[in-house]
Protein backbone atom coordinates (compact mmCIF):
# COMPACT_ATOMS: atom_id res chain seq x y z
CA UNK A 1 0.00 0.00 0.00
CA UNK A 2 1.40 3.55 -0.83
CA UNK A 3 2.44 5.78 1.82
CA UNK A 4 0.97 8.77 0.75
CA UNK A 5 -3.19 8.63 0.82
CA UNK A 6 -5.23 11.77 -0.08
CA UNK A 7 -8.89 11.87 1.04
CA UNK A 8 -11.57 13.83 -0.17
CA UNK A 9 -15.39 13.52 -0.12
CA UNK A 10 -17.40 10.40 -0.89
CA UNK A 11 -19.48 12.84 -2.88
CA UNK A 12 -20.36 16.47 -3.51
CA UNK A 13 -23.07 18.35 -5.87
CA UNK A 14 -22.42 18.56 -9.31
CA UNK A 15 -21.71 22.28 -9.27
CA UNK A 16 -18.29 22.04 -7.34
CA UNK A 17 -17.00 19.05 -9.28
CA UNK A 18 -13.70 19.45 -10.82
CA UNK A 19 -13.01 21.84 -8.90
CA UNK A 20 -13.00 20.42 -5.41
CA UNK A 21 -8.74 20.87 -4.53
CA UNK A 22 -7.99 17.38 -3.98
CA UNK A 23 -7.36 17.98 -7.67
CA UNK A 24 -4.31 20.63 -7.05
CA UNK A 25 -3.19 17.29 -4.80
CA UNK A 26 -3.87 14.61 -7.68
CA UNK A 27 -2.18 16.61 -10.16
CA UNK A 28 1.03 17.27 -8.55
CA UNK A 29 0.73 13.61 -7.58
CA UNK A 30 0.29 12.50 -11.07
CA UNK A 31 3.08 15.19 -12.24
CA UNK A 32 6.09 13.15 -10.04
CA UNK A 33 4.34 9.63 -10.76
CA UNK A 34 4.16 9.17 -6.96
CA UNK A 35 2.00 6.28 -5.71
CA UNK A 36 -0.84 6.89 -3.59
CA UNK A 37 -4.18 6.37 -2.80
CA UNK A 38 -7.71 8.21 -2.51
CA UNK A 39 -9.77 7.40 0.37
CA UNK A 40 -13.31 9.11 1.48
CA UNK A 41 -14.77 11.28 4.17
CA UNK A 42 -18.40 11.74 4.37
CA UNK A 43 -19.69 15.02 2.91
CA UNK A 44 -22.86 14.68 4.75
CA UNK A 45 -21.09 14.26 8.16
CA UNK A 46 -17.97 15.84 9.11
CA UNK A 47 -17.21 14.10 12.52
CA UNK A 48 -14.18 14.34 15.23
CA UNK A 49 -12.02 12.09 13.08
CA UNK A 50 -12.32 14.56 10.07
CA UNK A 51 -11.80 17.96 11.72
CA UNK A 52 -8.68 15.64 13.55
CA UNK A 53 -7.43 16.26 10.23
CA UNK A 54 -8.89 18.76 8.63
CA UNK A 55 -9.85 21.12 11.81
CA UNK A 56 -12.44 23.32 9.44
CA UNK A 57 -13.95 20.29 8.13
CA UNK A 58 -12.98 20.52 4.55
CA UNK A 59 -10.75 18.52 2.09
CA UNK A 60 -8.43 17.55 1.10
CA UNK A 61 -6.14 16.03 3.34
CA UNK A 62 -2.94 13.80 2.45
CA UNK A 63 -1.25 11.31 4.94
CA UNK A 64 2.64 10.53 4.53
CA UNK A 65 2.89 7.89 7.14
CA UNK A 66 2.19 9.18 9.98
CA UNK A 67 2.30 12.45 8.99
CA UNK A 68 -0.97 14.33 8.12
CA UNK A 69 -1.19 17.79 6.55
CA UNK A 70 -4.11 20.28 5.14
CA UNK A 71 -4.22 22.91 3.00
CA UNK A 72 -3.46 22.55 -0.15
CA UNK A 73 -0.50 24.86 -0.71
CA UNK A 74 0.98 22.86 2.72
CA UNK A 75 0.60 20.00 0.86
CA UNK A 76 1.78 21.03 -2.57
CA UNK A 77 5.07 21.97 -0.97
CA UNK A 78 5.48 18.73 1.13
CA UNK A 79 5.28 17.26 -1.94
CA UNK A 80 7.96 19.31 -3.68
CA UNK A 81 10.55 18.10 -0.79
CA UNK A 82 9.90 14.49 -2.36
CA UNK A 83 10.14 15.28 -6.51
CA UNK A 84 12.38 17.78 -8.38
CA UNK A 85 9.71 17.50 -11.12
CA UNK A 86 7.45 19.79 -8.52
CA UNK A 87 10.32 21.59 -7.33
CA UNK A 88 13.27 23.17 -8.85
CA UNK A 89 16.43 21.74 -7.08
CA UNK A 90 18.63 24.76 -6.94
CA UNK A 91 17.73 27.19 -3.59
CA UNK A 92 17.13 30.12 -6.16
CA UNK A 93 14.13 28.28 -8.51
CA UNK A 94 12.97 26.86 -4.85
CA UNK A 95 12.72 30.44 -3.37
CA UNK A 96 10.99 31.28 -6.79
CA UNK A 97 8.37 28.30 -6.95
CA UNK A 98 7.54 28.91 -3.12
CA UNK A 99 7.10 32.56 -3.40
CA UNK A 100 4.94 32.48 -6.23
CA UNK A 101 2.88 29.28 -4.27
CA UNK A 102 2.19 32.06 -1.85
CA UNK A 103 1.08 34.58 -4.78
CA UNK A 104 -1.29 32.08 -6.06
CA UNK A 105 -3.00 31.79 -2.45
CA UNK A 106 -2.91 34.89 -1.58
CA UNK A 107 -2.65 37.48 -4.29
CA UNK A 108 -4.92 36.03 -7.04
CA UNK A 109 -7.32 33.63 -5.35
CA UNK A 110 -8.30 35.97 -3.04
CA UNK A 111 -9.35 37.90 -5.74
CA UNK A 112 -10.15 35.11 -8.39
CA UNK A 113 -12.88 33.10 -5.83
CA UNK A 114 -14.95 36.24 -4.61
CA UNK A 115 -15.21 36.79 -8.57
CA UNK A 116 -16.20 33.40 -9.45
CA UNK A 117 -18.51 32.70 -6.75
CA UNK A 118 -20.46 36.47 -7.21
CA UNK A 119 -21.17 35.14 -10.87
CA UNK A 120 -22.27 31.33 -9.83
CA UNK A 121 -24.75 32.77 -7.64
CA UNK A 122 -25.77 35.50 -10.36
CA UNK A 123 -25.15 38.50 -7.83
CA UNK A 124 -26.57 41.60 -10.06
CA UNK A 125 -23.55 43.33 -11.53
CA UNK A 126 -25.00 46.77 -11.45
CA UNK A 127 -23.90 47.43 -7.55
CA UNK A 128 -21.15 48.65 -5.70
CA UNK A 129 -20.34 45.52 -4.41
CA UNK A 130 -19.57 43.77 -7.25
CA UNK A 131 -18.01 47.04 -8.97
CA UNK A 132 -15.19 46.25 -5.45
CA UNK A 133 -15.00 42.15 -6.43
CA UNK A 134 -14.28 43.45 -10.87
CA UNK A 135 -12.06 45.63 -10.10
CA UNK A 136 -9.58 43.73 -7.63
CA UNK A 137 -9.71 40.68 -9.85
CA UNK A 138 -9.18 43.32 -13.06
CA UNK A 139 -5.76 44.74 -10.47
CA UNK A 140 -4.76 41.58 -9.71
CA UNK A 141 -4.83 40.09 -13.47
CA UNK A 142 -3.14 43.32 -14.43
CA UNK A 143 0.10 42.73 -12.65
CA UNK A 144 0.03 39.04 -13.16
CA UNK A 145 -0.52 39.22 -17.28
CA UNK A 146 3.07 40.77 -17.99
CA UNK A 147 4.22 38.03 -15.55
CA UNK A 148 2.75 34.77 -17.67
CA UNK A 149 3.70 36.56 -20.78
CA UNK A 150 7.35 36.67 -20.13
CA UNK A 151 8.00 33.23 -19.35
CA UNK A 152 6.49 29.70 -20.37
CA UNK A 153 6.27 28.30 -16.27
CA UNK A 154 6.22 30.56 -13.14
CA UNK A 155 9.71 29.49 -11.41
CA UNK A 156 11.73 28.36 -14.70
CA UNK A 157 10.19 24.83 -14.96
CA UNK A 158 6.90 23.57 -14.22
CA UNK A 159 6.13 23.35 -10.24
CA UNK A 160 3.81 23.34 -7.60
CA UNK A 161 3.62 26.91 -8.19
CA UNK A 162 2.40 26.38 -11.57
CA UNK A 163 -0.50 23.88 -9.93
CA UNK A 164 -1.54 26.43 -7.47
CA UNK A 165 -1.71 29.35 -10.11
CA UNK A 166 -3.28 26.97 -12.82
CA UNK A 167 -6.34 26.15 -10.75
CA UNK A 168 -6.82 29.17 -8.95
CA UNK A 169 -7.61 31.37 -12.70
CA UNK A 170 -9.35 28.10 -13.34
CA UNK A 171 -12.99 28.97 -11.81
CA UNK A 172 -12.38 33.10 -12.87
CA UNK A 173 -11.79 31.63 -16.35
CA UNK A 174 -15.08 29.43 -16.55
CA UNK A 175 -16.87 33.27 -15.89
CA UNK A 176 -14.78 34.53 -19.11
CA UNK A 177 -12.97 36.64 -16.41
CA UNK A 178 -9.79 36.42 -18.31
CA UNK A 179 -11.51 37.42 -22.16
CA UNK A 180 -9.30 40.55 -22.00
CA UNK A 181 -5.84 39.07 -20.30
CA UNK A 182 -4.15 36.62 -23.15
CA UNK A 183 -1.11 35.77 -21.27
CA UNK A 184 -3.25 34.69 -18.47
CA UNK A 185 -5.63 32.70 -20.83
CA UNK A 186 -2.22 31.17 -22.74
CA UNK A 187 -0.85 30.00 -19.66
CA UNK A 188 -3.88 28.38 -18.25
CA UNK A 189 -4.59 26.59 -21.43
CA UNK A 190 -0.62 25.22 -21.31
CA UNK A 191 -1.22 23.67 -17.72
CA UNK A 192 -4.35 22.23 -18.41
CA UNK A 193 -3.42 20.81 -21.50
CA UNK A 194 -0.81 18.53 -19.32
CA UNK A 195 -1.28 15.13 -19.38
CA UNK A 196 -1.05 15.09 -15.94
CA UNK A 197 -4.22 17.89 -15.04
CA UNK A 198 -6.22 15.55 -17.82
CA UNK A 199 -5.55 12.12 -15.19
CA UNK A 200 -6.09 13.95 -12.14
CA UNK A 201 -9.37 15.85 -13.63
CA UNK A 202 -10.56 12.98 -15.11
CA UNK A 203 -10.30 10.87 -11.73
CA UNK A 204 -11.84 13.41 -9.38
CA UNK A 205 -14.84 13.35 -11.70
CA UNK A 206 -14.96 9.11 -11.69
CA UNK A 207 -14.44 9.23 -8.32
CA UNK A 208 -17.96 11.81 -7.44
CA UNK A 209 -19.69 9.42 -10.50
CA UNK A 210 -19.24 6.32 -8.47
CA UNK A 211 -20.56 7.89 -5.40
CA UNK A 212 -24.07 8.73 -7.13
CA UNK A 213 -24.22 5.06 -8.46
CA UNK A 214 -23.56 4.09 -5.17
CA UNK A 215 -25.79 6.50 -3.69
CA UNK A 216 -28.70 5.48 -6.01
CA UNK A 217 -28.33 1.71 -5.83
CA UNK A 218 -28.60 2.67 -1.71
CA UNK A 219 -24.73 2.05 -1.36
Amino acid sequence: MADLTLTTFDWVPEPPRGFVRDLRVRWALEEAALPYRVASAPFDNRGPLHLAHQPFGQVPWLTDGDISIFETGAILLHLGQRSDKLMPSDPRGRAEATKWVFAALNSVEMASLPWAMSKFMGHPTDTPAWKFVDDFLKLRLKHLEPVLASREWLAGSFSVADILMADVLRPANGFDGLVDHPACRAYLARATARPAFAKAHADQMAHFAAADKARSQGG
